[in-house]
């Protein structure tokens, strides 16, 4: 069924059941913004236990030699737990890399670290891209392997792209056909949420039926 945009401004939630279309304000393009520069460092976020000490070999020892219950298999991940939430941001083919700057804002604000999220374009690539590409592919692709701040791809390199837990989706522009083809690619990327950022009807056209 077509989604219809509401009147209220985007929020990012991330939720446990299955992936949804939450529509939000449209927005208008801007001036684009400067190269951005190297984000903080992320902040563990709180209430995650760090990895448990090794026993010393005292007691690694007595644990081996005394035989203990067979721990049973761990569960199976349910569907609901590997299938992303799906927000819909509308915005202009001019203003959808602004409307994704806004999501990685409110994303970062909201706690998430900068090395969980990627975000795509299909037309022109984010400055900070094409900033880092100007210093060559290695250097590039390094940064995405570090996985330690947001990184941004344009849709030709998106099979190339490691999945993260949220993917934000710019759709302003390109070739005809790439939103088609890279959107259901940034689906698959996306862990926990993707956020999509463009006009309703082409992007319901692409998603609509799946979610």
């Amino acid at each position: 069924m077509p989604l219809t945009p509401a009147i209220e401004e985007p929020q990012i939630h991330e939720s446990a059941q299955g992936p949804r279309v939450t529509p939000a304000a449209s927005r208008t393009a801007q001036t684009p913004r400067p190269v951005p520069g190297p984000r903080p460092a992320a902040v563990p976020r709180p209430g995650r236990p760090g990895p448990a000490r090794p026993a010393p070999p005292a007691q690694r020892a007595a644990a081996q030699a005394t035989p203990g219950p067979v721990p049973a298999p761990p569960a199976a991940p349910s569907v609901s737990a590997a299938v992303p939430q799906v927000q819909l941001i509308p915005a202009s083919v001019e203003g959808a890399l602004d409307a994704a700057e806004e999501a990685v804002d409110l994303l970062l604000d909201s706690g998430r670290a900068p090395g969980d999220i990627l975000v795509i374009t299909t037309g022109d690539p984010h400055p900070w891209a094409a900033h880092e590409l100007s210093f060559g592919e290695a250097s590039y692709w390094a940064q995405h392997d570090a996985r330690d701040d947001v990184f941004y791809a344009d849709a030709a390199h998106v099979q190339r792209a490691a999945g993260r837990p949220v993917v934000v989706f710019a759709a302003n522009g390109g070739p005809a056909g790439t939103t088609a083809e890279a959107l259901p690619v940034a689906l698959a990327r996306a862990g926990a949420l993707l956020v999509v950022c463009g006009d309703v009807q082409q992007i319901n056209s692409v998603l609509g039926a799946g979610v």
